[in-house]
């Protein structure tokens, strides 16, 4: 078995011709994202980029398919995926109101589910206040400068009988009739970056203590390594029912410590990301010998191939209680 304390994942994806996660609409016309970072040159740059609420989003739906498939404990809200989780629970909100639980209380219930306890929430129900922090992290994934470009696209719904805009207004919000519309497609390469904290799975950050036995805890590790994969090989953003993105590639590096050590985590906007995380680790390593180890892989199926070996022999790290 393999005892994960932190896993963290540096990649960099070439993705074509996609438009995962836009910021609206103006008239007919979608906006997609685009951001300003300074690249490793040290100037701002201004590329397009998916939230890491969008690639969050997509690793939850996977999570949560696999939950419902492997019958991992959800909540009445979770069984539907609901994204405001246990804080849209009838019984969760009945039991907040009236018996007015203590913070402590009120994170062991979060953790009775799989979703809030790995993906976490907030709960302000009954004038509460109390987050439960993510054990899943994401960064933005953002165009590397000079790799990266957005064009607009013309496109037309065609309808046959109806070769005109509707000038009739109730017709207009139906979306009847011939319509013109651009759509953004971006094609580059994406630093993305994420982050796993396995050793808080099923533990109250606040009475520091473990609510789940160490069973279900793998459990819950190996359904979010399942879903971390699925998230990569199959990125459910915006606009795949006709822009599904040309994944190309992936290449990065997993790197995971199997004691009280951070995995190192250097963004593949550093064109040395690998190199740094190789040589982070050996420094760690040499506080801890063997604690931090480093997984290079040059494919999106060389990263699968890392995953499943982790989601198969991982185990969470158990923090001294």
């Amino acid at each position: 078995m393999t005892t994960i304390y932190n896993l963290s994942i540096s990649a960099k994806a070439i993705l074509n011709l996609h438009s995962l996660n836009n910021e609206g609409g103006e008239g007919n016309q979608t906006q997609t994202r685009m951001v300003n970072i300074i690249g490793e040159d040290g100037r701002m740059h201004n590329v397009n980029a998916i939230s890491g609420d969008m690639l969050k989003h997509i690793q939850a739906e996977h999570l949560y398919h696999i939950s419902r498939e492997r019958g991992l404990p959800l909540c009445a809200a979770c069984q539907i995926f609901d994204a405001n989780r246990m804080s849209a629970d009838p019984d969760f909100q009945q039991w907040i109101r009236a018996e007015k639980p203590t913070p402590v209380q009120v994170v062991d219930r979060l953790l009775t589910c799989t979703l809030d306890d790995l993906e976490g929430n907030l709960i302000t129900e009954g004038n509460q206040s109390v987050p439960r922090k993510s054990v899943v992290e994401f960064g933005w994934a953002v165009g590397i400068p000079e790799a990266v470009t957005t064009d607009q696209y013309f496109h037309v719904k065609y309808d046959p009988d109806r070769r005109e805009i509707p000038t009739e207004k109730a017709e207009r919000s139906g979306n009847l009739g011939q319509a013109i519309f651009h759509r953004p497609a971006s094609s580059g390469q994406y630093a993305i970056v994420c982050n796993v904290e396995a050793h808080r799975i099923g533990y109250n950050d606040i009475s520091q203590k473990y609510t789940l036995d160490e069973e279900e805890r793998q459990a819950r590790l190996a359904a979010l390594l399942e879903s971390l994969l699925y998230a990569f090989v199959q990125p459910n953003g915006a606009m795949r029912n006709t822009q599904n993105p040309h994944i190309v590639d992936v290449m990065g590096a997993v790197a995971y410590s199997t004691g009280p050590a951070p995995a190192p985590l250097v963004s593949p906007l550093n064109s040395r990301f690998d190199q740094q995380i190789g040589q982070i680790a050996q420094a760690l390593n040499q506080i801890h010998e063997g604690r931090v180890q480093v997984a290079s892989f040059g494919s999106l199926a060389e990263l699968a191939e890392i995953l499943q070996a982790l989601l198969k022999d991982g185990r969470p790290h158990a923090l001294t209680v």
